[in-house]
């Protein structure tokens, strides 16, 4: 409801008052009792006799077992009420205490509607003698019920009703004067002899608002010790909290009245109290009687009383009451001489380094205006120091020596972020530090001491001007920043490095034998502007010289790789793998000449180092432990894991960012069954972003290490042996790679047809015979690699099919248990519903259809031998950086940006049939965009051995 309207509604029921003053008054008892949440009734019968004995004794309040409800009875002159209602009212749901923004607004509505009733009533029946006797007894009345509904809103009503009167009284005041005034002048005008009408006129008017307040001041005393001093310390508090805070308004509207110690102990009594609400609103109360410097001299009593209270509450449980605290102890200090010591100063600037911000802030504000601000004259500052820098100089030093003498100091952090809001232009003002540790005359340099302090104070404040967010521990995140603190950062980012980028060098070659110091100062160019930077110099020589310093850095971290220090081997492995991170992509940036590669000798140390300290168990002594033995012994083991880990992670990043060879990863991918439970989730990660970044160069990855490990197998156990439980553990291995393909074939078709291709010519590479047989050394390779045949598409199958028969042409030959590999890796291909009995018949005999008998298939066998393949062998070997210092010439070529390479099927048919197939065994092969591969990036997602998604690596 607006106020107009709220203006309507109380005109219209003044106007039915004066006709009718009974029945308005019962309405308006009506509307008070029911904005207590009151179902019930109210009747109400005249009071017909004062020396009716009976009447104290009826003013109660109980419960009628006949009718099942409570009634309260009490007088409201000239009636005695009598309410009823339900006996569940009392469950504590009514209007004032319900949730949400409709009974916020009508609680807002309830106070507006007291006040606006005086406002209309003041020049009218406000002074009936009838009204507010009726009103003030009800509230009364309502108010000492042991029910918490009508203590509550009656309680709101009539202190709400007693500000209003104030703002009556205060009304009252203003025209008493002018009507003293008028009156002064109109009796000057006139002879002393003579009358006047008007003379008489403004005397009575005189005489009226002289009458006035004191009706109204009856009737706020009626209020006060009606209403307030029976609820200022209730049960509920809710309603001390009401009690306080209107006490606090009188306070401040009218302090001729009640700003006095009868009053103000009050609040002063409720500071104590328990709950952090009622302390609050005692807090605020004071805050405004304190801010206004004419109402200070009135305090001196209670704030002499009540000081230590007050100090003591910044320590509050209540985070806000804290605040507050502070707050008002800032403008005791202000408007009050002497109000609080030194020693209560001293604490209360040490709450800069407290972890909640908003204290710290209010304890910054009180440090600033109290120590840094421009308070002091121009006098106070010394001849020397004027000018430019002689205020900002001075208060800078009272700084250092604050944060010194304050001996916390690692916590300069929070220092400057708790002075940010109300000192950033002294903070900022990085050219006014650097002339001071840039000073060179005795008597105004700094000591050693205030010079490391004032270095910190700069990158701290340079840090909070770059990131704009608060420090660890204040704030729960990231605060996202307005435009306009986005353009007042970007400046602060450019003053930052316009200035330092002359500075730094200075201060560099000065502090150069103070580790610390150097330390502290080399942190400030990560939070330069590089674009300023860049086009302010000409620095291209500067980046050469650069370069060749990360190169020769490089080599010393290489050189330390191997040294016998184990913790300082694995740190410069963990610094030289950042290091590369962060430098070999630069050349997708114009500074390519900070572009640093690393050589195949330096891939193939540091795949070597990660094969030796993460891959590499150290033995364990069986022996007996105590318990304590047995306690750090696991202890050690967490932390070796955690250690190990984070070495592994840390290459991963590299292969994931094409910043060594993607065939690095074969060697990982090799221990994925061994330490699934240590580095499962890490490889797992590694091999679904290498395969998002390139399918094809990860699914030759995959099929390199399974190659690698048969030839392992083979030299150890003979090239026929398949039952061994290492040829096992690599069929294993491909199983749980198919898995990470998941369900969708389309996406996956590529990087599985890809593997079946590299796998069948691995199979049949140096097919010369086997004791007088045609068999090939590695035929049982597609018993591994038929652990990927569920993951072709049926149109696919028969592609890889026919390439299969491409090396077959004789199935004589073919014959035997030592072909049962290949019979198995056909079936795999052509095991469906369709085929079904062309399987179970391929078991008896191999006969290759006559489809297949064509001229681009034919294949004799010469000499009892299979022919070579054209297949280009190196991707069946370790990678030559394992063997050989050179790159490959892909290697540089696979550093660039990286993009998704997703290959058609012009780049894929052509693989599988180099030589075209004829139009007569078209029926063998899919059509060119049945092939092509989706062109999003394709999500890994295993069907069985899923890592959860909080164990996955962080890259």
């Amino acid at each position: 409801m607006g106020k107009r309207a709220m203006q309507s509604v109380v005109d219209d029921w003044v106007e039915a008052y004066i006709q009718d003053r009974d029945v308005a008054l019962l309405d308006l008892i009506n509307f008070y009792i029911q904005c207590s949440g009151c179902q019930g009734m109210v009747t109400a019968e005249m009071f017909q006799s004062l020396c009716n004995s009976d009447i104290m004794q009826k003013m109660t309040e109980t419960f009628d077992e006949e009718t099942g409800l409570q009634y309260k009875k009490f007088m409201a002159y000239p009636w005695i009420l009598t309410v009823t209602w339900p006996v569940d009212m009392d469950n504590g749901d009514y209007p004032l205490i319900k949730p949400g923004p409709y009974w916020k607004k009508f609680k807002a509505n309830f106070c507006e509607f007291t006040a606006v009733l005086i406002q209309q009533c003041q020049y009218s029946i406000l002074y009936d003698s009838y009204l507010m006797d009726t009103v003030i007894s009800l509230l009364t009345g309502l108010a000492d019920s042991r029910v918490r509904a009508f203590r509550h809103t009656s309680t709101l009503a009539a202190v709400k009703l007693l500000t209003a009167l104030v703002r009556v009284n205060l009304n009252l005041d203003i025209s008493k004067c002018n009507a003293q005034r008028l009156y002064q002048v109109e009796k000057n005008r006139i002879s002393v002899k003579r009358t006047n009408q008007r003379l008489d006129q403004l005397e009575r008017k005189r005489k009226e608002y002289e009458q006035k307040p004191l009706e109204i001041e009856n009737m706020m005393n009626a209020i006060f010790k009606g209403t307030f001093l029976q609820r200022y310390r209730d049960v509920i508090p809710e309603i001390r909290a009401i009690c306080i805070e209107e006490i606090g308004s009188w306070m401040k509207m009218y302090p001729d009245a009640f700003l006095n110690d009868s009053y103000l102990k009050y609040i002063g009594w409720m500071l104590y109290d328990k709950q952090p609400e009622v302390r609050l609103k005692c807090l605020l109360g004071l805050q405004g009687i304190y801010d206004r410097k004419e109402l200070v001299s009135r305090m001196d009593l209670f704030t002499s009383r009540f000081k230590d209270r007050i100090v003591s509450m910044t320590l509050d449980k209540d985070h806000e009451v804290a605040v507050q605290a502070m707050k008002l102890l800032m403008l005791m200090s202000q408007n009050c001489e002497d109000a609080l010591s030194s020693e209560d100063c001293e604490t209360l600037f040490q709450f800069v380094y407290t972890t909640y911000r908003p204290l710290a802030v209010a304890a910054g504000e009180f440090l600033y205006k109290r120590l840094l601000s421009y308070q002091g004259t121009e006098e106070e500052v010394p001849p020397k120091r004027r000018g430019k820098f002689g205020a900002n100089t001075c208060y800078i030093r009272k700084l250092i020596t604050f944060f010194l003498e304050s001996e916390l100091h690692k916590h300069v952090t929070y220092l400057v972020d708790s002075l940010w809001d109300w000192a950033g232009s002294l903070l900022k003002d990085w050219e006014c530090m650097t002339t001071l540790l840039l000073e060179t005359a005795e008597e105004e340099a700094l000591s050693d001491a205030q010079e490391s302090a004032l270095i910190e104070i700069i990158l701290v404040t340079i840090r909070e001007a770059a990131e704009g967010h608060p420090p660890v521990g204040r704030g729960a995140a990231k605060k996202m920043l307005s435009a306009k603190e986005k353009k007042i950062q970007l400046e602060d980012c450019t003053k930052i490095t316009e200035h330092f980028i002359v500075v730094l060098p200075q201060l560099l070659a000065k502090y150069s034998a103070d580790a610390e110091k150097v330390a502290n100062l080399l942190q400030i160019p990560q939070y330069y502007d590089l674009d300023v930077y860049s086009t302010g110099r000409l620095e291209k020589e500067t980046l050469l010289a650069l370069n060749r310093e990360l190169r020769f850095f490089c080599q010393i971290c290489a050189c330390y790789l191997s040294h016998k220090d184990k913790d300082l081997s694995e740190k410069a492995f963990m610094i030289l793998c950042d290091l590369l991170m962060i430098v070999s992509h630069q050349s997708s940036r114009d500074d390519e000449a900070l572009g640093v590669l690393p050589s195949a000798c330096l891939q193939s140390k540091m795949l070597l180092f990660i094969q030796d300290h993460v891959f590499t168990e150290e033995k364990e002594e069986i022996k007996d432990l105590t318990e304590e033995e047995e306690r750090e012994k696991e202890s050690y083991k967490l932390n070796d894991l955690h250690r190990r880990r984070s070495l592994l992670a840390v290459y991963c990043k590299l292969i994931v960012f094409t910043v060594v060879e993607m065939s690095a990863a074969a060697e990982i991918y090799k221990h994925y069954m061994k330490t699934y439970n240590d580095f499962g989730d890490i490889i797992k990660e590694t091999l679904s972003r290498t395969r998002h970044n390139n399918k094809i160069q990860s699914a030759r990855t995959l099929i390199l290490c399974l190659q690698q490990l048969f030839q392992k197998h083979t030299e150890t156990h003979g090239s026929t042996n398949c039952m061994d439980s290492s040829f096992t553990n690599i069929k294993e291995l491909a199983r749980r790679f198919s898995l990470t393909f998941g369900w969708d074939q389309v996406k996956s078709r590529e990087s599985v047809a890809m593997i079946h291709k590299e796998g069948i010519e691995f199979a049949f590479q140096g097919a010369a015979g086997v004791e007088g047989k045609c068999l090939p050394p590695n035929l049982n390779f597609l018993l591994i690699i038929s652990e990927f045949s569920n993951k072709l598409l049926k149109p696919d199958k028969r592609l890889v099919y026919s390439y299969l028969q491409r090396y077959v042409t004789e199935p004589a030959s073919c014959r035997g248990d030592e072909w049962h590999p290949l019979v198995w890796y056909r079936n795999s291909l052509l095991a469906n519903e369709e085929e079904e009995n062309s399987v179970i018949s391929s078991l008896r005999e191999w006969s290759p259809t006559s489809r297949s008998k064509t001229s681009s298939f034919k294949r004799k066998l010469s000499n009892g031998s299979l022919p070579e393949t054209s297949h280009t062998e190196t991707t069946n070997k370790t990678p030559d950086f394992l063997c050989t210092p050179e790159l490959t010439a892909t290697a540089g070529k696979s550093r660039k940006k990286l993009k998704s390479q997703d290959t058609t099927l012009q780049e894929c048919l052509p693989v599988f049939c180099p030589g075209g197939l004829s139009r007569r065994h078209s029926e063998d092969v899919i059509k060119a965009e049945d092939f092509s591969a989706d062109a999003g990036a394709e999500d890994v997602g295993e069907e069985v051995d899923v890592v959860g998604a909080d164990q996955v690596m962080v890259i």
